[in-house]
Formats: structure tokens, sequence, C-alpha cells
């Protein structure tokens, strides 16, 4: 295929200083789990990107000196030169294909709580520490002002040694000292850094300034700044602070690099904004600079992104999840093949990597992480080892996954659904409020599948064990997803809870997805804590019931925090008039009332409630897959040489885990394990 003319735009090369990236497309910088502690595994990462068709690669934020470690967190590191040959491992990997490595040198003042270091926290005043630690950052002097400007300067120089082609100078979120010293709340000082915002931005103007001395003659010096951090008047508003650092700095980068802040918003999900939503914060600042200008808002469209360019917003299309979701997207746009990006979900499961310090995962796409752990890579599969022909049970995100790459390597497969619709769980719950652009794990596997001759789909074919038997296929994969326990067995509760075998009361999230109705005033138990319990509470308080959602945890959706979701998501339910109770388990049920009881204190409390909707745990939809197992005999004589169940079939958990399953069934199920540790590891070396 050949590319869409309208887009002939995005391609255009751009000059950056001194350097010039080869398109429009710049993936910003973003964290990745992986980091200082597996620079193998992130320089390949990075190294897809760039091969997919980025014309600019990102770090993470990298900690530039010991006083801003950010442990345990797993970022980057530039301490000294001992860091440098890490980092020329991921440079190396983007210039291989054409690309420009950037760093973004960071130093988190307050927000670094040095728990591995233990240098003591600096900032522009004597502060209390950004974490929930007992410690306060002590303010610095003059001293400790030249020193971090030595310091940044030191690590701009060590960055250009390591290979990279754009520095960045950081006051984004509230994860930087520069931005620190921009924001009233935080910088309290009478001095020439404190008081007027050109006092204030004195330091910011002085990072940059160092930066370009230093490396400025080969190297691009970015800066990114958060013009807005939606606080009001507490804080940087693009309307008035925002926009006059700007207007005050605006020829001094080669490069800026816009968001708003903090992180929550920056990476909001899918259910809280739209792509583009950054635009009406961003797009002054073209027009107060003639550098080039870089913003994000999760842009999976070409045609948004070329009105993005147009209509004169940004010069270059940023995107950290995107590039996750489809790390081959510029390519896709470039060679025509538009409809085969694998859009992101903006579920945010990328960023829990993160939060968990473990690498980082993709919903749309199982590779990511995986490129030098395992060797995959996200737009190649190994050709087809024999003659095998598949029958996959099952349409939900497992069994779509394990479909699409079983038939890209070359498999007869045949994917049955007993349903009139594919998708399982993912179809489902995409018609809940704010989940609709989950439904693209289905519609991307769906359309790729639909290009596979060899691959059948068979809607409305529930199969039976002795269909199965019957059917042909040398390897069967049970894909038949799981379903929600009516019982109240979960996390708080280890036995069936009184009252709940009460059917016409106590409903599932199944019932409520098939469309269960009810009457009254109704109980979300949530003992998931992840999204389905808050969005289900707030269906049901859309529908017009009395809703209250109890949960065990300290907060509603409590996982989320992983997922930058948290806040949002509690401040949704309160806004709709859901009560919340916290810290409560649900012990009884008796048709009408519910038994509270305190997860601290063991004290009860009784509440009305005409039903429930209980979320704790699931169960396994594995009969067919037992009644297979049972039959040893006729599973031989029938040709069948493995019967294996992957997904929620198996293990019920997050929808990126099930789409992983698939994958990797898909991919190594020929491939017998020549270790006991199935993927590679980097350990540290020892020496005498």
């Amino acid at each position: 295929m050949t590319r869409d003319a309208r887009f002939d735009i995005l391609f255009e090369p751009v000059k950056i200083g001194p350097v010039v990236a080869k398109n429009r497309f710049y993936q910003v910088p973003h964290c990745n789990g992986m980091g200082y502690a597996r620079p193998q595994a992130h320089a390949a990462m990075r190294g897809v990107k760039a091969e997919g068709g980025w014309a600019v690669v990102s770090t993470e934020e990298v900690e530039i000196h010991p006083s801003s470690d950010i442990s345990p967190y797993i970022e980057g590191r530039l301490w000294d030169d001992r860091d440098v040959p890490a980092l020329a491992l991921l440079t190396d990997a983007v210039h291989k294909h054409g690309a420009l490595a950037a760093i973004e040198l960071v130093h988190a003042g307050m927000n670094a709580p040095n728990l591995y270091s233990r240098e003591i926290s600096i900032a522009p005043s004597p502060i209390a520490t950004a974490s929930y630690a007992p410690a306060q950052a002590r303010g610095m002097n003059k001293a400790d002002i030249r020193d971090y400007r030595r310091w940044h300067r030191d690590a701009a120089l060590r960055a250009r040694r390591a290979g990279f082609n754009i520095i960045y100078v950081y006051a984004g979120h509230s994860l930087s000292l520069a931005m620190h010293f921009l924001q009233r709340r935080h910088n309290h000082r009478t001095d020439e850094y404190g008081g007027s915002l050109v006092n204030r931005a004195r330091l910011l103007r002085e990072l940059i300034e160092d930066t370009k001395e230093a490396v400025g003659g080969d190297c691009a010096v970015a800066v990114r700044f958060a013009v807005d951090e939606l606080r009001g008047a507490d804080g940087i508003n693009a309307a008035t602070e925002g926009r006059e650092v700007v207007e005050m700095l605006a020829e001094l980068p080669d490069l800026w690099d816009v968001n708003v802040s903090d992180w929550p918003n920056d990476s909001k999900t899918s259910r809280f904004a739209p792509e583009a939503y950054q635009e009406e914060f961003v797009r002054f600042v073209k027009t107060v600079t003639t550098k080039p200008v870089v913003g994000v808002g999760r842009f999976t469209s070409p045609d948004t992104m070329v009105s993005q360019i147009r209509r004169g917003v940004l010069d270059m299309i940023g995107a950290a999840r995107p590039s996750i979701a489809d790390p081959f997207l510029p390519k896709k746009i470039e060679s025509g093949n538009v409809d085969d990006i694998r859009e992101c979900i903006g579920c945010n499961v990328c960023v829990s990597g993160d939060y968990t310090m473990t690498p980082i995962r993709c919903t749309q796409n199982p590779t990511m992480g995986e490129e030098w752990r395992k060797g995959w890579h996200p737009e190649a599969v190994p050709p087809r080892s024999g003659d095998d022909s598949f029958l996959v049970v099952g349409s939900g995100p497992s069994g779509l996954e394990c479909a699409r790459v079983l038939g890209r390597r070359g498999y007869s497969v045949h994917l049955a659904e007993a349903g009139e619709q594919f998708g399982g769980r993912v179809t489902r719950e995409s018609r809940l409020p704010g989940l609709a652009a989950w439904a693209r794990v289905r519609d991307y596997r769906l359309n790729q599948l639909s290009k596979m001759q060899h691959v059948q789909l068979l809607r409305g074919s529930r199969v039976s064990a002795e269909e199965v038997l019957e059917f042909g296929a040398s390897r069967v994969v049970i894909a038949t997803g799981s379903r929600w326990r009516r019982d109240g067995v979960g996390r708080a509760n280890p036995r069936p809870i009184r009252g709940f075998d009460d059917a016409h009361r106590v409903l599932t999230p199944d019932d409520v997805l098939d469309g269960a109705s009810t009457s009254g005033s109704v109980l979300v138990f949530d003992d998931d804590h992840y999204y389905l319990g808050a969005v289900l509470a707030e269906k049901l308080r859309v529908d017009g019931h009395e809703v209250t959602l109890v949960t065990p945890a300290d907060r509603v959706s409590a996982w989320t925090v992983n997922t930058l979701e948290q806040h949002a998501i509690q401040k949704r339910v309160l806004d709709l008039g859901v009560e919340v109770c916290a810290n409560r388990n649900v012990v009884e049920f008796d048709g009408s009332r519910v038994v509270l009881e305190c997860t601290y204190t063991g004290r009860q409390t009784i509440l009305p409630a005409a039903a429930i909707v209980t979320l704790t745990s699931r169960l396994p939809n594995d009969e067919l897959a037992q009644s297979l197992h049972a039959l040893p005999d006729a599973v031989t004589a029938a040709g069948i040489v493995a019967i294996t169940s992957i997904g929620d079939c198996l293990a019920p958990s997050t929808i990126a885990a099930a789409v992983y399953a698939g994958h990797r069934h898909a991919r190594e199920y020929d491939r017998l394990p020549t270790d006991e540790v199935p993927f590679q590891r980097e350990l540290t070396e020892l020496r005498e």
C-alpha cells in the first residue's frame, strides 16, 4: 500500500537546533520500570520504537545526582561516569534506526526521598517531602544552587558522551527542582530566586543557558514544561504564569515539550479524557515562540495528528502511551497501513509498571517489555514449525490474541465463539460508562484475523467435549474466560457470606452486564479494587438507583493508584452522589439489610439495601477443559496432542494478562524452555 497524501506533512523533517528529526513523530519521555536496573531491556525497548519510525526516542527521567534518588522507583541514573555505558546501549539501539536519542535530566528535589542514597532532600525552601515519609527537605542556599547547576551541567556532558542528541532541562509536573522554584506554594524565598515570577524562573533560565553552553554546539537543548497544573490560582496556570514563563524564555531552548501536570492530569485515562485533550492548555505556545513545539494527548488518529500540525498547535506529535501500544505507529501511517495500528486504549496499565517497580506492560501490545527478555518483536513472529491445526474455543482477549498470532505464524486456526458477538469481557465491559475505547482490544484483533484466509471465525458455536473430539484439530486451546462469584468469597472473606445465596437480590457484574434489572437501593460490594466496581456504581447511579459503594480498602478502586486514576474515580462517584463506605467488610445480607463490619475495630453497622452487586473474585469457566482432560483415551484417539487452557479460564486476571497469555501460548507452544527461568535476566556481575 502507499501512504495517503493527507499524511505527508507528518513525514517532513524538523530542525531542532543543531540536529534534524527525520519526521514529526516524537516519543516523549516515559517511565518503564527498567531504567538503571535493566539497561539491556531498556535499550531494546527503545530500539524497537526507533525501528518503528519514531524520529526522536526519549528516556524516562534520569536522576543526575545521589540527592535526586527516587528509590524504590526505577528510573534512569546518570550520577557519574560509571552510568554512561548503560545509557550508551540505549543511544546505540536508537541510532541504529536513524532516530535521535533524547535524555530527560531530572533532579526531583523534595520529591526525591533518597531512600537508597540516604542524602538529605533539597528544595527551594524548607518544606515537607512529597512522600508520606516523616522527613523534610532542607532549603537550598546559594552554594546549593551553584552545586545543582554544576550537577546538571556535568550530567549534560556525560549524556553527550553517551551519545544523546537532545538534552532536556526538565520543569514538568511537580517532579523537578526547577518546577519547585517556579511554584509559589513551594518557593518561599525572598532573594533573587524567589518572589516575582522573573525571580522564580531564574534557575530555569540558568539551567537552559548552562546546558546550551556545555553541549549546545552539537546537541539540541529541550525544555519540558508543564504550562498548567490544573490547580487554579494555587499553581502554574496556562492563562497567566504558564504563558509568561514561555514568553520570557521563548527563544532560549531549541524545542519546547509542553504538557499539563501532575502526571495523573498529563496521562489521563480514556475514561476521563478524549484524544487531544491537552490542546486547550498548550495551543498558545506556538504563538509566542519560533522554536518547534511538541505536545501530547494520547494521539492515535493520523487525521488528528495532521490537524494539530496544520492548525499550528504543534510541530511534532508527542506520544508516550500510543508508542507503547504500537511502536510501529509511524511506519504504519507511512506505508498506508493505518488500519493495522494497535490503538492505545488509555487504560494506563503501562503506568502500573512504574508504580510497582516492574518492567512496563501494555494491554494492547503484549510484547512491550519483552523485547530483550524474550526476544519478542511487536511485528514479527516465528513461522510455523509443523503441520499443527488449532481449535481455539472462546473469543475473549486471550482467544483473539492467540488466534491472531497463530494465524500470523501460518497455522490453520478455527476460533469458536459460543455467543453471537466476539470479544468476551472486552465487548461487555466496553459498553460501560467511559470504557468505549477498550473495544479497540477486540477490534484490532478482529481486523487482523479478517485478513487471514487460513483462520475461520465461528460465531454462535458453543462446542461440547464430544464436538471438540470430532472437530479434527491437533491442538485445542481453551479460552472460555471466567465468571464472577456470587457467594462473596474473595480477599476479605475466605468463606461464603451469609445471605449471598439469594440469586434474586445478590447480583454479580455478569448479571448487570447481561441487563439484569433491580429496583430500590443498591449496595456495590467491591473487594476487587480495580476499576469495575466504581464503573458499575456509576452505571447504577446514572440508571436512577440510590447506590452505596462498600469496600474493605481505604479508598474506592484502591489498585487504580497504579493507573493514575484513583483520585478521578473517587471524585466521579462522589460527584454522582454515590455514598462511599471505606474500610468496611460485608458479613451478612438478609434481603433488605446489610451488616457491615469495620476492618479495624470489628464494630458492626447496618445499612438498608434492596440488592447487592458483589465483586469479590472469579471462577474459571473450565468445565470444557475438565471434561476433555477426563477423557484421555478419547483425546488421543481423536488425534489431539494437547489441550491447553489460557487466560481467565486458567487464572482470572486483567485484560492485559489475558492478552499476554494468548500471545505467549501462540508464540511459544512449540518452543521447549531450555532453562527453568523462561527469559533472560540482567544479573549483577561480581568481581574479585
